[in-house]
């Protein structure tokens, strides 16, 4: 055997031992599943929000908008169980990523226990339904009909023609008034059994995995997961829900969430495209930890920094991840890397990783800095070691003078976590400069990491004792006025009693 075969043997058995170490979390695998399926534009996405009862996909009147599988927990009497939302199935459509889309569906139909076909009554009933319905019935699953857009009560006769589709079970709805939801669902789960028990979902690590577009989220999200869970093509915009899916590696739950790509404003001209955006920044900010993924072809650009300023503002952690590595030749990697801190020094705390989402090269170390950088957002450090860490750096290098008053740093203490947040208690904040402010946060990130996680320093002012004296006791207004004559007089005032650090 060849050098070279053997290498990549070597290489082919890593990368499944890689994937062997993630799985799917099996709490979900025990609820019932239940599958919005039909023709492109009948509401399906509007009916899925409104039985989970919160805004996940996008609703728009174009055709095509959802193409990856959802997933959401909902609640039926108490009986909790999944509902999936499916890209519409036209296979004589010449729409992009069709073919993707109907792969999507079929493999929602296969892992739902009742379908739900989606039908539009002002539309009537087509060709596509009845194709739509043949597709459903050869599964032999439960199949319901849910013939939408139906407001009110009078046009409930309406739906007749749809029992010529041959399921037998058809439900008038509205799912943008929110008609009969209750009763759809009463007749899915009919003679359902739920099951009794259902393993406890884990908490888990909330990790966005956020970017501009087309620089291999999905390809990533895609590789971890060993499966086509999302739509991935060349073309940028691909993805445009944000997609939430639970696994386990390295004994810790993580919930990975892929969201669409960050576009410049100016290049937002559809109406998705904004609403695709603010369900990136929603994302972001329920996220416990953010994935930066790079294109390493292209590097670092100013989007990117728009959104890494973005994942810093909303206090998350951070991890920059150049993907795409397996197509850069003739550069090494520890180049790149000095590059970028050179390029971007505010993310010089951040961990930084070069992959391959499409061959899973270095990927194994991903879920361990996820780990890393989770931990240390919720480090606390104590108000002693921190007054210790202060009196160091002081004396290293002294504020300096504004105007003739020197900032004094009284003592400093840790009040929150995720992000770290720090008070520092000060005579005067005008006093402190930005240079020695970042001098402070270079020297604490020296002594106490906080790796890839945001810090914040607050200050606080806080009177000094002959003030706090001063407020308690009751001085009559003359008495105050030859009180400030004297201190405008120093020379001539009897000053022994006073602490000679006062005139730093």
């Amino acid at each position: 055997m060849s050098f070279l075969a053997a290498l990549s043997r070597d290489w082919i058995l890593f990368t499944k031992s890689v994937k062997s170490s993630i799985h799917l979390v099996g709490f979900m695998s025990k609820q019932i599943k239940l599958a919005l399926v039909g023709r492109p534009n009948v509401g399906k996405s509007a009916l899925f929000n409104c039985i989970c009862k919160k805004r996940i996909a996008i609703v728009d009147e174009a055709e095509g908008i959802t193409r990856d599988r959802l997933y959401a927990p909902a609640d039926f009497f108490g009986q909790s169980f999944e509902i999936i939302d499916t890209g519409g199935i036209d296979p004589h459509s010449k729409a992009a990523f069709q073919e993707e889309i109907r792969r999507q569906a079929e493999i929602a139909i296969e892992e739902a226990d009742v379908l739900i076909m989606v039908v539009d009554l002002l539309a009537g009933l087509t060709a596509l339904d009845e194709y739509v319905a043949r597709l459903l019935l050869k599964t032999g699953r439960k199949v319901i009909l849910a013939v939408n857009k139906i407001d009110d009560h009078s046009k409930v006769d309406l739906v007749y023609p749809f029992y010529a589709l041959g399921i037998s079970t058809v439900v008038p709805v509205s799912a943008i008034h929110h008609f009969q939801i209750a009763e759809l669902l009463e007749a899915a789960f009919k003679d359902v059994v739920f099951p009794q028990e259902i393993e406890e979902k884990h908490d888990s690590i909330r990790v966005a995995i956020v970017g501009r577009p087309n620089v291999g989220k999905s390809t990533l999200v895609n590789y971890l997961l060993d499966e086509e869970r999302c739509v991935v093509s060349p073309i940028a915009g691909t993805t445009r829900d944000s997609i939430d899916v639970d696994i386990e590696a390295e004994g810790t739950h993580f919930t990975l969430i892929d969201t669409a790509g960050i576009r410049r404003k100016k290049s937002e001209k559809e109406v998705v495209d904004k609403f695709a955006a603010v369900r990136t920044e929603r994302a972001i900010d329920r996220a416990d930890v953010c994935v930066l993924v790079i294109d390493a072809v292209h590097g670092m650009g100013t989007q990117e920094k728009r959104i890494a300023h973005e994942i810093e503002a909303q206090g998350k952690g951070c991890i920059v991840l150049f993907n795409k590595w397996d197509l850069v030749k003739g550069f090494r990697m520890e180049h790149c890397r000095k590059s970028f801190e050179y390029d971007v020094p505010f993310l010089l705390h951040c961990p930084s990783l070069f992959v391959s989402g499409l061959d899973g090269r270095n990927l194994n170390q991903l879920f361990k800095t996820i780990k890393e950088v989770d931990a240390q957002q919720t480090r606390r450090i104590t108000t002693g070691q921190l007054n210790k860490f202060l009196e160091k750096v002081v004396q290293q290098y002294h504020p300096p003078m504004l105007q003739g008053k020197r900032l004094r740093i009284y003592y400093m203490a840790q009040v929150d976590i995720q992000p770290p947040r720090f008070v520092l208690f000060v005579n005067n904040p005008n006093l402190m400069i930005d240079s020695y402010k970042k001098y402070l946060l270079n020297q604490f990130r020296e002594t106490y990491q906080f790796t890839g996680a945001p810090i914040e320093f607050i200050l606080k002012a806080r009177s000094s004792k002959r003030q706090d004296s001063a407020k308690k006791e009751e001085v009559p207004e003359t008495v105050e006025e030859e009180v400030v004559d004297e201190e405008d007089d120093l020379e001539e005032a009897d000053l022994s009693f006073l602490d000679p650090s006062y005139f730093e």
